[in-house]
């Protein structure tokens, strides 16, 4: 937690940066293969047991710093009745998108902590079983929730959300309250079943021009990021985020997740030294052999400088095909290095 809030001191400078890894709960372990092929997706994330026993797996496999509770950031988009389902090879599908203000209208006002407190339980197992090590909620920040309730799935170019954005801006606005909304009460109830973080994943937002994301989406992120601050830190993610880092700052996050795709010297220059910042190292790096892990994971610690309020990360989630004990290595020599 040392790493999360301002008051960072001379104390804090001393020891390596902590680590967890994006998606450091999935397909690349053997273990959770073995639970997926007894359980959907959608019941292992209804499941609270199930979601806590992944949780705490890879916290114990790979001996990081923190947790993230196994969820899915589409879950809000299911509880709003949008009918989510997964097909293979493809990936999350909505039968149900928005494409208009009626559609809009037509979702219900649900009690969003109330609806996901299956979330809630499995942060308060796994908080029970984990200690002092901190258990990290999150939440799909809402225009990339909205993205995929626009587009009806997943998308390269996001042409269906930008074209409504531009062409009905009331529509969208009201789409986006009634996330940001969702999303507070979500995050709240997670915090208060015990999760020491909130991370908001906006992985798609820097399909935005900075235009785009001052007039679409900062009023939304600053209300956001501005309901949690006083229950909890608070880490803000995306990717190709290159130019709109200063702007995501502004928005009020205590840390600024980055990807690979910018140097992490140069982005911390762009977000300020007094904020922090989590990555970045590409999670392709984690296929390669040891010598090469080390080299690119010391880039990393090098551009840190060694400034106390680095979270050490990969630039978005461990891929499928990663060998665990690439993962665990990597745990290993950013202690080794960091020291």
């Amino acid at each position: 937690m040392r790493a999360l809030r301002p008051e960072s001191t001379a104390e804090q400078k001393s020891g390596p940066p902590p680590i967890w890894l994006m998606r450091q709960a999935g397909r690349y372990q053997k273990e959770y293969r073995e639970i997926r092929e007894k359980v959907s997706f959608l019941e292992l994330c209804h499941r609270p047991e199930l979601a806590a026993e992944v949780t705490v797996f890879a916290v114990r496999q790979l001996e990081v710093d923190a947790a993230i509770i196994f969820a899915d950031i589409l879950l809000i988009l299911d509880e709003l009745g949008l009918e989510l389902r997964f097909e293979e090879n493809h990936g999350p599908v909505f039968d149900k998108p928005v494409r208009s203000l009626a559609d809009v209208d037509a979702l219900p006002q649900v009690p969003m902590a109330e609806r996901l407190a299956y979330v809630g339980k499995a942060i308060e197992i796994a908080v029970k079983e984990l200690g002092s090590t901190p258990v990290i909620g999150f939440a799909g920040a809402p225009f990339t929730v909205a993205s995929y309730a626009i587009e009806g799935g997943s998308s390269r170019n996001f042409t269906k959300t930008k074209r409504f954005m531009y062409e009905e801006p009331v529509a969208f606005e009201g789409l986006m309250t009634r996330l940001t909304d969702a999303t507070i009460d979500y995050l709240k109830m997670q915090i208060a079943c015990g999760a020491s973080c909130v991370q908001l994943f906006d992985s798609w937002v820097g399909c935005l021009s900075p235009f785009d994301f001052d007039t679409f989406i900062a009023p939304h992120m600053k209300r956001l990021f501005a309901s949690v601050a006083p229950l909890s830190p608070s880490i803000y993610f995306g990717t190709t985020t290159a130019g709109l880092l200063e702007r995501m700052t502004a928005t009020g996050p205590d840390i600024i997740g980055v990807d690979w795709r910018m140097d992490l010297d140069t982005a911390w220059s762009l977000i300020g030294h007094d904020r922090g910042i989590q990555g970045n190292l590409d999670p392709v790096v984690l296929l390669s052999d040891r010598a090469t892990i080390k080299t690119h994971a010391a880039r990393v610690l090098e551009q840190a400088g060694g400034r106390p309020r680095h979270i050490f990360n990969l630039g978005h989630g461990i891929l499928p095909q990663t060998p665990v004990d690439n993962a665990r290595y990597l745990v290993e020599i950013v202690r080794e290095l960091g020291a």
